[in-house]
């Protein structure tokens, strides 16, 4: 018998299951939320507003809290500079470039296209990054997680109030008047939903997980490998994206419009992620910085090329901050984005379903294209030359910080004699970046 089972687990077909277990699970939970809506939606049976969209996604924050080291926290709290870049992209670059393709559209004239598509369009573009895929993401890439936690933190703090903003300036041009939510007192409602969302699901999590890491940080560590809080992650982000198509087909938000907008969405989304994923890349790793500044400066460097080495070399990100921008650049959140199209528009607004559709196909294509892009980004970030500038980009943050000086962890590994001076001494790269 223990043969039998150990020969069937061993089959092709059943670890084709378990290696593809996560979009198995998420075309489960698709169908149970077309024919079961009422279940996992805002309001329905179990309450997701609050056992999902602060329950799940709680769960999610203390299991990084747990595991997550406070000082690199603190350290990439203050990394401003990937803040800026992440944060332009999120917002602006991101909103700007899908208004313009939306009024290029909406000016072609194609009746096939439904004009409240394109406001919601608008609306999931000027959306904060998501709440909980791109940390899971950027874990399961070796990533850098701390700087990705950051990012959702100020990203959704800040998109309570940058969000609106941004809404209220695209649709108030004439060709989306129409879209424009005009009661200034929904406002004040997003702010409060937005601050209590990230209060109660993100910050108490992770003030909770850090407090009992340093408390007692054995029980924490036999925790976490004994309850395999990795996998939590991922379990809780399939929760949200369950209630968020429960509450898209409880509004009948793909039965209100006809099938080719939704295969329009669906393609438009899909060929813009990937276009972002792109752009976030190339300005995470500029060429024209590792060009202008190749190596550091010496003594007979000039002084307009140490200014710029000092100024600019650091927007050039080493590999493992590069995987949290790249999956935190074109993210749009579907957990606070509902609130916050809900909350400027009305729960009871007619064409609240045909905003939310964009919202809620994009949140479920991100996911399942950042899956498939996981391993060859694991890859390209787990290179030897990389964990070796990762283990010097790490001892010049401490000796900075020793001296009172913060230095942004910089990609360093075009600095050959840095790396083999490393590797003569004797210098474990995984037990230093440890220490750290």
């Amino acid at each position: 018998m223990t043969l039998s089972l150990s020969k069937i687990w061993n089959s092709k077909f059943v670890q084709l299951v378990v290696s593809q277990w996560f979009f198995i699970a998420l075309v489960c939970f698709i169908v149970l939320a077309r024919f079961v809506p009422n279940f996992a939606r805002q309001g329905g049976l179990v309450k997701a507003e609050y056992t999902i969209e602060y329950g799940a996604v709680a769960l999610i924050f203390l299991q990084n809290g747990l595991s997550m080291s406070t000082k690199k926290l603190c350290v990439y709290l203050s990394n401003w500079r990937a803040h800026i870049v992440i944060l332009l992209m999120s917002f602006l670059i991101t909103s700007s470039i899908i208004f313009g393709f939306c009024c290029a559209i909406q000016r072609s004239g194609n009746s096939n296209i439904d004009e409240w598509l394109l406001v919601g369009l608008i609306l999931t573009a000027a959306s904060p990054t998501t709440v909980a895929s791109n940390v899971v993401m950027t874990q399961e890439a070796k990533g850098n997680d701390l700087l990705c936690l950051c990012e959702v933190f100020i990203g959704n703090f800040l998109g309570g109030f940058i969000t609106p903003a941004i809404v209220q300036m695209y649709l108030s041009t004439s060709l989306f008047a129409f879209g424009n939510p005009s009661n200034g007192s929904s406002v004040r409602t997003v702010y409060a939903n937005v601050m209590k969302q990230i209060g109660l699901s993100v910050l108490v999590p992770l003030f909770v997980g850090q407090l009992a890491q340093n408390l007692f940080p054995k029980q924490v560590s036999w925790a976490l490998k004994a309850l395999r809080m990795n996998k939590v992650g991922s379990v809780c982000l399939l929760l949200v994206m369950f209630s968020s198509f429960s509450t898209a087909f409880y509004q009948h938000a793909f039965t209100s419009v006809p099938g080719i907008c939704i295969v329009f969405v669906v393609l438009f989304n899909l060929g813009i992620y990937l276009f972002f994923s792109v752009l976030c890349f190339v300005c995470a790793r500029p060429w024209i910085i590792l060009r202008l500044f190749p190596e550091e400066p010496s003594e007979s460097s000039s002084k307009p090329y140490i200014i710029g080495y000092r100024l600019l070399r650091p927007f050039y990100y080493n590999k493992k901050d590069t995987v949290a921008i790249l999956f935190c650049g074109p993210a749009k959140t579907a957990a606070l984005g509902v609130s916050l199209i809900s909350s400027q528009y009305g729960s009871d607004f007619p064409q609240l379903g045909k905003l939310l559709v964009p919202l809620v196909l994009y949140q479920s294509e991100q996911v399942v294209t950042a899956k498939l892009l996981v391993p060859w980004v694991r890859r390209w970030a787990a290179e030897e030359n990389d964990q070796a500038s990762g283990c010097e980009s790490d001892l010049e943050q401490v000796s900075s910080t020793k001296s009172g000086e913060h230095v942004d962890g910089t990609d360093s590994y075009e600095r050959a004699g840095a790396t083999s001076e490393n590797a003569t001494t004797g210098i474990n790269v995984q037990d230093t970046r440890q220490d750290v």
